[in-house]
């Protein structure tokens, strides 16, 4: 399967809100530029159309211009060797991938090779998340990893103390790189699925469900997430703008589900909520 890679030259205030609106339109990674950011996207999920009509829209605003290229699956690593840059959360969290340094003086440490897959720490909703993770016990816990991408989550969540860890993807390439770092990490994971949660009709609870997707689908979803959590389970949500915080609350509230705090950063939001009866 091969991607798109838009390159994307824009004014710096724009870089975010233009992030977000191609996250819409399942745009899955991004990589900051000195002149914008590049996007990637599969190419069947990709249309032209619906990319002209957006920057069209945001042309009254501001200067945009890009480009379209098609990557080959071949070509990603050493695309992301060109631009990827270890990460620190917290002062505790370093993520990197296997041509950086260790830095064992950190508590925990990721090793991702990134591919093509969302979730390398760097992007405001996987940043969140982690961080997130440090305040919540997931000791003794049993997680589950919605839209794992590259398994960062359920990896953090494994280093935390996890009983087990369990992951989903609709994406087989996402699936792959997944197995790929849990075994950098020495993660054995109870299993790696593919397909939506409404396909894959799990019928075990957990104690922690995290899900970093994008506003749409965790709009269909959360029902499905509040039935998969064990009474006082929390739920840990991000992929979506503060614009739409109300909707994402709407439902939860109506599902059980209690907000216990809530970050943003650069307007994306990071949530946990838990499960009350």
């Amino acid at each position: 399967m091969d991607f798109i890679q838009i390159n994307v030259h824009c004014d710096p205030p724009f870089r975010d809100i233009l992030t977000a609106e191609m996250g819409y339109l399942e745009y899955d990674s991004f990589v900051e530029t000195e002149v914008g950011f590049e996007a990637y996207i599969s190419e069947e999920k990709f249309s032209h159309p619906a990319l002209q009509t957006l920057f069209n829209d945001y042309r009254k605003q501001t200067r945009i211009w890009y480009e379209l290229k098609k990557i080959p699956k071949v070509n990603w690593n050493e695309e992301w060797e060109k631009n990827y840059d270890p990460i620190l959360v917290d002062d505790k969290i370093y993520v990197r991938a296997t041509f950086h340094e260790s830095k064992p003086e950190y508590p925990y440490e990721i090793v991702i090779v990134p591919k093509m897959s969302f979730g390398t720490g760097h992007h405001e909703t996987t940043h969140q998340l982690l961080a997130l993770q440090l305040e919540v016990d997931h000791k003794d816990k049993k997680v589950l990893d919605v839209g794992s991408g590259t398994g960062i989550l359920a990896i953090m969540a494994d280093k935390l103390g996890a009983k087990s860890v369990a992951a989903t993807d609709i994406d087989e390439w996402c699936i792959e790189n997944s197995i790929e770092n849990f075994g950098l990490n020495d993660v054995v994971p109870t299993f790696v699925k593919k397909g939506t949660i409404h396909e894959l009709k799990l019928n075990e609870q957990y104690d922690i469900v995290l899900a970093n997707i994008n506003t749409n689908v965790l709009l269909n979803e959360i029902p499905v997430y509040g039935d998969l959590l064990v009474d006082g389970g929390y739920l840990f949500l991000s992929g979506f703008y503060e614009k739409d915080m109300s909707q994402i609350l709407d439902l939860t509230s109506n599902h059980g589900l209690k907000e216990v705090k809530h970050t943003t950063r650069k307007n994306w939001v990071g949530l946990v909520l838990q499960k009350v009866n």
